[in-house]
Formats: structure tokens, sequence, C-alpha cells
């Protein structure tokens, strides 16, 4: 396999999976609606999903992985025709991948401890209220400050610098790079969500915006791939 093809292939399979897992979880623990819910119904659901739901976890998390591998292969489908961009998209997208990488992997790794200290029928209430405190300051290091604000912030960098070299890329047509631009300025967009006045409940536009612009970015990933194994 060539890498313009391993490129593609990765195109298309990465938000295919992505979506798949999301849905799923979507469909067995509610999420991300689950988020909005109180911390201990939040750690029952999750003890009660048992093993299947800790695998489903597991599986989002590798999709977020599977972007390293994808920004350097589409880097170098890129850097044939010597853009001098290309370089720092493709350590951007790394860094998208890892950040995305460390604030999903408390689901799988940590979420399973504190869930079963919470359903501990031994436990105190002190231990459970702890519980609750170790969970809702992890979710918002990892899950809202390095999965989702840098998470955002770093994807939409790395796919608006993919588009513009799209631009003058000879694999590419340049229609493809300007949806392109718009989704990772979105994306960008919604890293505020949290940041400055909008720390405690969020910035109601961004909240609205990142589904949308993630839809639209998976539709962008598969058409690109498609292409890029058509050309």
């Amino acid at each position: 396999m060539t890498v313009q093809n391993a490129a593609a292939a990765l195109l298309i399979i990465l938000p295919l999976a992505f979506n798949l897992f999301f849905f799923l979880l979507g469909r067995h623990f509610d999420y991300p609606n689950i988020l909005r819910s109180p911390t201990g119904e939040v750690l029952s659901r999750f003890k009660a999903g048992g093993v299947g739901l800790k695998l489903l976890w597991y599986g989002f998390m590798l999709t977020a992985i599977l972007l390293a591998p994808l920004a350097v292969l589409l880097g170098q489908v890129l850097g044939r025709d010597g853009l001098a961009i290309v370089p720092t998209a493709t350590v951007v997208g790394v860094l998208a991948a890892v950040v995305q990488f460390f604030g999903l992997a408390r689901w799988p790794f940590l979420v399973p401890i504190l869930a079963r200290k919470y359903a501990d029928p031994a436990a105190s209430e002190a231990t459970r209220e702890a519980t609750v405190v170790v969970f809702e300051s992890f979710h918002t290091y990892l899950g809202v400050a390095i999965g989702e604000c840098l998470g955002y912030l770093f994807t939409g960098a790395w796919t608006v610098l993919v588009a513009i070299a799209m631009l003058q890329s000879s694999a590419f047509p340049a229609w493809l790079a300007w949806p392109g631009i718009a989704i990772g300025l979105c994306l960008m967009l919604g890293s505020l969500e949290f940041v400055g006045r909008f720390e405690e409940r969020g910035w109601k536009l961004a909240g609205t915006i990142i589904p949308i612009a993630y839809i639209a970015w998976s539709l962008w990933l598969v058409i690109s791939g498609v292409v890029l194994l058509i050309t």
C-alpha cells in the first residue's frame, strides 16, 4: 500500500470509527447528555454499564490516537509539493491526537475505579463525597481543559493548516480546501466554550457549533479520502 492510499484509508476510517463509537456511547450511556447529570448518577450508570461500556470508551479513546498517523501520512502526501506549511500542520495534528487521547483516557482507566468506590455499599458518605470531588476535578482538567479546549483548538488548527496546504497541493482540488478552512475555524471557536467569563456555565454559541462542526469535519475527511483515492 502506498503512502497516499494509506492516508486516504485513514481519512475515511477515522471519522467512521469516531462516529460509530460516539453513536454507541450515546445509545448505551446517553453520552454526551449524561455529562449534564449529577456526578453520582454518572458514576452509577457507568458502573451499571459493565465491561461493555468500558470497552466502548477504550475504542473511542483509540480513535483519537488514529489522528496521529493520519497527520503524519497526510503530511507526507502534501509535502511532495514542498509546501512550507506541512511540517507545522503535521506537528499540530499529532498534538491534537495526544491531547484528545489524554482527555478520553480517564474514562476506560480512571472512571471505573471511581465508579466502584462510589457504588461500594461499605463506602462512607465521606468516601463518596471525596470520589465526587476527584471525578469532577479530573473531568474539568482532563475533559474540559485538555480534551475539549486543547483538543478542539489543535484539531481545528490542523484542519485549517491542512486545508491551506490543499490550496497549493497537486493531490487535492482547491474547492475542497475552503470547507476545511471554515470547519477548522469553527472548531477553534468551539475551544472557547469554557474560557474566561464562560468558565462556569459555558458559552452556548460554542456548545451549539461544536457538534455541527464535528459532523461537517467527519464528512470533509471522508470526502478528502475518497478524492485522494481516485486522484
